[in-house]
């Protein structure tokens, strides 16, 4: 038996793999859990339109590949389309932490309905961020004022406005990147919002 781990994480978009790559990967693998990111679906995806029937195959491959490699994701679910096993469900949910109960249970079980005979149960961890990756930014919003030179009563007031992070992306015209923009121009999800998640998660 191995005294290390390997989990591959399927990300829905270019900024979410490049949060695995260069923030997870080197903090996880102090702790010798050794992490790769792989786009969802053929090259070129250029993320949104997430779909199960993409993300399966991709699931599959790796579950199929070798028994001893963990496989998760990293899926928006305000980016998710209809196919998606447990969305009706999770569409009735009222907060944050009910939507991902009910979206990652339902992935998890449609999962290992189908593979099963490769180690789904153990070797399959689901994972849905009920909104898009600058909701993770404001898990510190010290940080987040510091290095956008904003005052930090204006992230205060979003927070107490929402309650939570997660609670931030109410619609399409309030979701934490547009929230950022609005507040500082240009914002660059690229560049500043990694530059911030890796101050915020690896301290």
């Amino acid at each position: 038996m191995s005294d290390y781990i390997e989990i591959m994480i399927i990300a829905e978009g270019h900024t979410e793999k490049r949060f695995i790559d260069e923030i997870l990967t080197p903090y996880m693998a102090a702790k010798n859990i050794f992490i790769r990111g792989q786009l969802v679906g053929k090259p070129g995806h250029k993320g949104g339109d997430i779909r199960f029937s993409r993300v399966e195959k991709d699931i599959a491959i790796h579950l199929k590949q070798r028994k001893d490699t963990f496989v998760s994701m990293f899926v928006d679910y305000y980016g998710i389309k209809k196919d998606w096993p447990g969305l009706n469900e999770a569409r009735q949910c009222t907060s944050p932490k009910t939507i991902a109960d009910a979206m990652n249970r339902a992935t998890k079980k449609e999962v290992l309905s189908k593979f099963a005979d490769h180690g789904a149960d153990d070797r399959f961890i689901p994972f849905i961020a009920v909104h898009e990756f600058e909701a993770l930014l404001f898990s510190d919003i010290n940080i987040l004022a510091s290095q956008l030179k904003v005052d930090l009563s204006t992230f205060e007031k979003i927070l107490e406005e929402c309650g939570e992070p997660e609670n931030i992306n109410n619609s399409p015209n309030s979701a934490p990147s547009i929230r950022l923009k609005r507040i500082f121009n240009p914002y660059k999800k690229k560049t500043n919002g990694l530059t911030i998640a890796n101050l915020t998660f690896c301290r």
